[in-house]
């Protein structure tokens, strides 16, 4: 794929908002921005999730605008499309975990079809392209739906194959690892927020991704 110059949003959580990051420019995707003179458009919220929730947040209500809403609020005119989430669904969200018949976005597998779907009806033709979740402390302690975020990560893999939309395997290929003590402290001090060095390891990965394609 050819990046120099294109249009791209990303829609994403903290880390494409750029939580652990020392600031903006040093987001993955900036970063992708200044090497290929892209148009970056960042549509993270920090603690979103792509499920719907079930019990609404009275403080942060910004959290509640999970991806399947947030579909909608991305510019049209892009050439690419990058949906990067997951990681919250595991880590503080309530929706259900579905079934694999779901299609709506009242639980998590429903909401991965209902996002993808509607990726491809609102971007013919942009590349969309998902990333999957990267790792983070603790992240085979079930949550309270009794899954690890491994099991997320298999859902999302999954339901891109069914929209066949390309999928960069960040799990796979980040070479980010927080349960690694050497690991957290140099890429991911939170064990959850890739810092400067960890976006730009991301960057380096999701450059050679795009790419390829």
């Amino acid at each position: 794929m050819r990046l120099y110059g294109i249009k791209a949003n990303f829609l994403g959580d903290s880390i494409t908002e750029g939580c652990g990051t020392s600031d903006a420019t040093r987001t993955f995707h900036a970063l992708l921005g200044l090497r290929h003179n892209m148009t970056v458009r960042n549509y993270g919220i920090g603690g979103t999730r792509i499920a719907r929730q079930t019990n609404l947040s009275k403080e942060w209500p910004q959290m509640d605008r999970d991806f399947c809403m947030r579909i909608e609020d991305l510019d049209p005119d892009a050439d690419l499309v990058v949906i990067f989430g997951g990681t919250n669904d595991y880590g503080h969200g309530d929706a259900p975990f579905g079934e694999e018949g779901d299609r709506t976005p009242e639980t998590f597998i429903g909401a991965c079809h209902y996002l993808f779907r509607r990726a491809l009806e609102r971007f013919p033709e942009a590349r969309i392209v998902v990333l999957t979740p990267v790792h983070r402390y603790e992240e085979d302690k079930p949550d309270v739906k009794g899954r690890t975020l491994g099991d997320y990560v298999e859902v999302i893999r999954s339901v891109a194959d069914k929209y066949s939309l390309p999928v960069i395997d960040l799990w796979a290929i980040s070479g980010i690892q927080p349960e690694i003590d050497v690991i957290r402290e140099k890429y991911c001090p939170d064990g959850l927020h890739p810092n400067d060095l960890g976006h730009e390891r991301m960057a380096d990965v999701i450059e050679a991704g795009l790419i390829a394609l």
